[in-house]
């Protein structure tokens, strides 16, 4: 039960934060194009696609790991190889995206980035099998 509450909100968290990245990265688009802003004499067009494209990309990728989350979340079985991989990937750029976080936005990026990478490996950590689990998924027995 508990796993699939998680598993339902990192899918609702991620799909969240993947529209929220995408406002950022066509307002940032629509600002360096209405500026003809460029760094180090780059085509400002460029600028823009890139922006544009990284918004999409990303907001990609986050409605991707949403998607795996929550059909773990629906049939209540821990997601395949290539599902967690790309879920331990998520989780590392956030660790990352957080730490950069803090620097750059202040710490309520970061406890909102921090707070998804937790919901992120409690969901892989809860799914995980009896195998994956430290010392093998073996219970002391008692005498």
């Amino acid at each position: 039960m508990l796993r699939r509450l998680v598993a339902g909100l990192v899918a609702i968290a991620l799909v969240a934060e993947a529209a929220v990245l995408v406002l950022v990265h066509l307002v940032l688009g629509r600002a360096t194009e209405a500026q003809s802003m460029s760094v180090a004499g780059m085509d400002p067009d460029v600028m823009v696609m890139a922006t544009y494209a990284m918004g999409a990309g990303m907001g990609a990728f986050l409605l991707l790991c949403a998607v795996l989350a929550a059909v773990a979340a629906l049939r209540d079985r821990p997601p395949g190889r290539p599902a967690r991989i790309v879920l331990v990937v998520a989780a590392v750029t956030h660790g990352v995206l957080g730490a950069l976080a803090v620097g750059l936005v202040g710490w309520g990026a970061f406890a909102a980035t921090a707070a998804i990478l937790c919901l992120i490996v409690l969901t892989l950590m809860l799914y995980a099998g009896p195998a994956e689990q430290p010392g093998g998924g073996l219970r002391p027995t008692s005498p």
